[in-house]
């Protein structure tokens, strides 16, 4: 009886959220890197279409990859703020509001992947367009979902500062890892303000560096919780709680 009253330790919570992060970075880099990197192709309608009508399972599989992502990423602030919501309420309030107000625009931005396969298909009417026109709107459909990633990445920045703030003060987590999520932060904002305000910040020298602290921060806490954990409470900190 008593193991139930107390819940699940710290270690528990900590690998919980882990295994949660893992869904989401696993499935985040295959449908956001690895299924753009096989099949679009800057600046050529034709040979993006072509790319996608060769393979379209593997367009299909980055959408399925897509909802997946965003409900474990629905989840995974839940799962921290058990965690470390000890820490500072406000903070971890915060990291809960920032990341959960990304899922609905990101889920509702798939739809622009839908309608690219809307756009590939057979039915009568699109027969009223012609080639160039469809390839023409397929590219405008990717473009409008870069476009909703880009309004996704403000929400995927903030929420960073207050979880990194959280894995820093915790005690129980590394430091090194909560200052690379919080600087994290301020890359994605980087990012942001550069692809809304220059043309060509995304093939500039900035662009390449400036979300890393992001990528080893968060590749790094979700390992760490998935594979070390977090050190329990001791008894008496247990028992206050």
């Amino acid at each position: 009886m008593s193991a139930i009253a107390q819940g699940p330790t710290r270690k528990a919570l900590a690998r919980t959220a882990g295994a949660i992060y893992l869904i989401v970075v696993l499935t985040g880099l295959f449908g956001l890197m690895y299924v753009p990197s096989r099949l679009f192709v800057r600046d050529d309608a034709a040979a993006t279409v072509r790319n996608l009508v060769e393979h379209t399972d593997l367009f299909r599989l980055g959408i399925v990859a897509g909802f997946v992502c965003y409900i474990a990423f629905l989840l995974l602030p839940l799962a921290l703020h058990r965690l470390l919501g000890a820490v500072s309420s406000r903070a971890a309030t915060l990291m809960v509001a920032f990341a959960t107000a990304s899922v609905p625009i990101s889920l509702f931005n798939l739809t622009h992947k839908l309608d690219v396969l809307t756009l590939l298909g057979d039915a009568a009417y699109l027969r009223a367009f012609t080639v160039e026109q469809r390839d023409a709107m397929v590219m405008l459909s990717l473009d409008a979902y870069n476009n909703g990633i880009a309004v996704a990445t403000l929400f995927w920045g903030l929420w960073l500062l207050p979880f990194g703030y959280l894995v820093y003060k915790s005690g129980f987590l590394p430091r090194i890892l909560g200052a690379l999520l919080m600087l994290g932060c301020f890359g994605y904002l980087v990012q942001l303000i550069g692809d809304t305000l220059f043309a060509n910040y995304g093939q500039s020298a900035p662009a390449g560096v400036v979300t890393l602290p992001a990528a080893v921060g968060e590749i790094g806490i979700c390992l760490w919780l998935l594979l070390v954990g977090a050190k329990d409470a001791p008894a008496r900190e247990a028992q206050d709680a």
